[in-house]
Formats: C-alpha cells, sequence, structure tokens
C-alpha cells in the first residue's frame, strides 16, 4: 500500500462551512531502493459545516519509470468542535483506500488536533491504519504527525515536522501559506523537506501541496 510514503500532508481539524476543494499533492522519497514517486489529485465537497467527503486519485512511479494510477482514495474528515471553543481544536478523519490493480485495501482512522500558542501552533494526527488483501498481509499499523507551526504572515508560515510509523522515523523543516479572495475562496501551499531518522545511508522525502478551496 502507501507504506513507502508515510510523510505525507498534516491534517488540520478545520472544515469551512459547505465548502468545495481541489487538491494536487507530490511526494517524493529517494532513500536505498531509489526514488520513490507518488501524486495525489482529489475533489471535495462539504456534506455540512462540519464535515466535507473527498475523492481521491492516487498515482504512482515504478520501478521501470513508469507512471500510472495506482490507488483511489476515500476521505472524510469531521469538525468535533468549533474554532477556540476548548483548550485545543479537535477533528476526526476516516479514509479508505483501493490498489487499482489488485485486492488490496487499506482503512484509517485519526484524531486531529491543533493548539495555538501566540502566534505558534501545534497541530497533531494520530492514526490508527489496518491493511488486508490478496498480496498484503492482514495488519494494524499507527502513525503519528506533528507540525509545529509559526504564523509569521499568512502568506508564508515556517514549521517543523515530525513524522512516526511502524519502520519510519523523519523530521524537518516545513512552509505553508494561504491567500484568501473574495468570499471562502483561498489559495494554500506547503512545501517540506523531511530526513529519515532510521539509520539508512540515504532516506529523505520533498513533499508539496497546492489546494483551491472556494
Amino acid at each position: 500500500m502507501a507504506d513507502n510514503f508515510v510523510v505525507d500532508k498534516v491534517y488540520h481539524p478545520y472544515v469551512l462551512p459547505f465548502e468545495r476543494e481541489f487538491e494536487w499533492r507530490l511526494t517524493s522519497r529517494q532513500n536505498d531502493e531509489g526514488n520513490l514517486l507518488m501524486q495525489r489529485i482529489s475533489a471535495g465537497h462539504a456534506l455540512s459545516e462540519r464535515t466535507i467527503l473527498e475523492l481521491y486519485v492516487v498515482g504512482s512511479r515504478d520501478e521501470n519509470d513508469d507512471f500510472s494510477v495506482a490507488s483511489y482514495e476515500l476521505e472524510l474528515r469531521y469538525m468535533l468542535t468549533e474554532q477556540g471553543q476548548y483548550w485545543a481544536d479537535w477533528g476526526v478523519l476516516f479514509e479508505l483506500e483501493k490498489q487499482n490493480d489488485r485486492n488490496d485495501w487499506e482503512i484509517k482512522s485519526g484524531i486531529l488536533t491543533e493548539k495555538e500558542f501566540g502566534r505558534f501552533s501545534l497541530t497533531t494526527n494520530v492514526t490508527l491504519v489496518y491493511e488486508w488483501g490478496e498480496t498484503i498481509k492482514n495488519e494494524f499499523e499507527g502513525e503519528f504527525k506533528m507540525k509545529y507551526r509559526y504564523r509569521w504572515i499568512p502568506e508564508v508560515q515556517p514549521a517543523i515536522e515530525f513524522y512516526a510509523a511502524e519502520d519510519f522515523i523523519g523530521v524537518g523543516p516545513a512552509f505553508m501559506g494561504i491567500r484568501r479572495f473574495d468570499g471562502q475562496k483561498q489559495l494554500k501551499w506547503e512545501l517540506g523537506f523531511i530526513a529519515g531518522l532510521n539509520g539508512d545511508n540515504k532516506d529523505h522525502t520533498l513533499r508539496m501541496v497546492l489546494e483551491y478551496e472556494f
């Protein structure tokens, strides 16, 4: 499944009322096995003021340098609390992934939190993953993602990101920004470079995100 792409977007627990969005993500991991490349394209539509449903098409590059559709994902996010209502803001995430060329599946559920400290924000994702299918072992795995961000100006916000999973620990710098337009239209961007700390000679990941909400 997506074991080689632990480094990915750190989710915030927020949903805009009745928002729609388009998103593109790129993740490029360079390690001892070579360069692993994945792209995600999605469209999402809020089902209510607090719930959004997104459909992803995931493409990856294989060992022959051929790029093709690898899987499909259905993602549901729900904002549990209003921003600033409690000591931290809370949300939940559910994902279902099906491989394109084989009967392998993955289901994921997670808790999303964000806490502000003045101009700093701490965002965490704690996720439980279950995989099953005809070519993979049925098993549970856990993931933890964290972003500590300085809200310098809306367009440029530097951060430190941390990722942990069963066979991976990584940390590195990231940047994100948001450009607001009329109404609730806004363009978000993210860029991060995460170095693996597992002792391999080379293991680093570049990740990029562009997201348009309206």
